[in-house]
């Protein structure tokens, strides 16, 4: 018999931890990520854009609150993230190299990889993104992305992120899928009022999708103008 392992996987942008109401509350980002409560999450929007770029959600917050640890892409003493871009692991998780991901761009753009070891021993690769807002590099920006992974040790792979892509199909989602089917969700943009899926999650066909799903809790609604998507996948290791 195959043995599978579970793993839950997320992806939010948290538009710096300003919600609807225009207050900034990283405290509220907290309790929807220990809601969604998933084993990795992929965040857009984690830093602050300009001076020290500072978390969004200050690093101390994350020892007081919840299971989450920030991967340390950068060296900076007040970022989690990389332009924005931030993995967290649920505490007990291995991580054994981790770095940013240099995009072609015309915006401050960029994307982070890590390799990571989970507690039920599974190896896995994770790349958070957020891509080109204008699409005129996008198409550029995924196929630097999957040329990073190509070059990889081959390993379960999961990429997501907001891909700022309107189109139901074709474009960096024809990239992407190519090689990595994507997670079927739902609308995540306007939290108030979703009409887009922006954010998406994409796995190789060795950790297929078992459940997958919008966050759409009453803070989540309020906590940003994306709501999170999430997805439960199953690792079918090689026979």
């Amino acid at each position: 018999m195959t043995r599978r392992r579970m793993i839950k996987v997320a992806s939010y942008n948290i538009h710096k931890a300003v919600g609807l109401d225009r207050r900034h509350d990283p405290g509220r980002v907290l309790v929807v990520l220990n809601e969604i409560d998933a084993d990795i999450v992929a965040l857009q929007e984690a830093d602050r854009r300009f001076g020290t770029k500072a978390s969004a959600i200050p690093p101390h917050m994350f020892a007081d609150h919840g299971h989450y640890e920030p991967v340390a892409i950068d060296a900076r003493p007040h970022s989690i993230g990389w332009h924005g871009n931030a993995l967290l692991v649920r505490r007990g998780t291995h991580i054994e190299e981790c770095h940013a991901l240099h995009l072609p761009t015309l915006e401050p753009r960029g994307a982070v990889a890590a390799t990571l070891r989970l507690p039920n021993g599974l190896r896995l690769r994770v790349v958070g993104m957020h891509l080109d807002l204008s699409g005129v590099r996008r198409r550029q920006q995924a196929r630097a992305i999957l040329h990073h992974v190509a070059l990889g040790e081959p390993l379960p792979t999961v990429l997501m992120g907001d891909l700022n892509e309107w189109r139901p199909r074709g474009g960096c989602l024809a990239d992407f899928a190519e090689h990595h089917p994507a997670v079927e969700t739902d609308h995540s943009f306007h939290s108030r009022r979703p009409v887009a899926r922006l954010d998406r999650i994409f796995t190789s066909p060795d950790l297929p999708p078992v459940d997958a799903g919008v966050h759409r809790s009453a803070l989540a609604m309020r906590a940003s103008d994306h709501l999170p998507i999430w997805a439960t996948l199953n690792h079918l290791p090689n026979k």
